[in-house]
């Protein structure tokens, strides 16, 4: 479980395929490292992977072909910045949201620019998920906790802070770029529930 609050960008060092149903993924990371024990999980752009060996400068990961399908990670290169957070302690402080580090969908950047010293994004994402948005409700972009400040069918917007910006690889993005979405868990469990009480297709 995570918080989505980032902890730093690392860096893509490589990212090989291994057999044919997988492949190993190295990532810089100086902050996630410490105190970092073999079979630990990491969130590497929001999506939960194990650490399968590590030093104080780099973590290996092993990734499923079906991970790389479901996710952005199918387009990284080496010397991309990825996002990277510890999974949540208990005796430590809760920021952000709950997010259990699995990706609903990839999502797509409509567009992306500065408003002041802020940075106003807006996302598609598919159909089906469009009844989980809800605005000042919470969202996982690349392992960001973020707050939906306008939502508009299956598109919504957010905006980042400089902190925000300066912290992670949101502001790299681009239209036309790839995210890792989770939806809040809160609400797909809550849209489950109600779901089989209703008629079959009211929700």
């Amino acid at each position: 479980m995570f918080s989505g609050i980032v902890e730093e960008c690392g860096r893509v060092v490589s990212f090989e395929r291994r057999r044919e149903d997988s492949r190993r993924l190295v990532v810089s990371g100086r902050v996630v490292t410490r105190d970092l024990a073999q079979g630990d999980s990491i969130s590497v752009d929001g999506c939960c992977l194990t650490a399968v060996e590590f030093d104080e400068k780099e973590i290996h990961f092993d990734l499923l072909e079906q991970t790389v399908r479901c996710t952005r990670f199918g387009s990284l290169q080496p010397g991309d910045r990825v996002n990277l957070e510890r999974s949540v302690r208990l005796d430590g402080k809760m920021g952000g949201h709950y997010v259990s580090g699995h990706i609903d969908h990839v999502g797509t950047v409509v567009s992306f620019g500065m408003v002041g010293g802020d940075g106003r994004l807006e996302v598609e994402i598919p159909e089906e998920s469009a009844k989980y948005l809800v605005e000042k409700g919470s969202i996982a972009l690349n392992g960001v906790s973020l707050t939906l400040a306008e939502v508009a069918g299956n598109r919504f917007t957010v905006w980042l802070i400089p902190h925000t910006l300066r912290l992670t690889n949101l502001g790299d993005l681009a239209a036309g770029s790839p995210l890792n979405i989770e939806i809040d868990l809160l609400a797909k469990h809550v849209g489950k529930l109600i779901a089989a009480y209703l008629p079959k297709g009211a929700v």
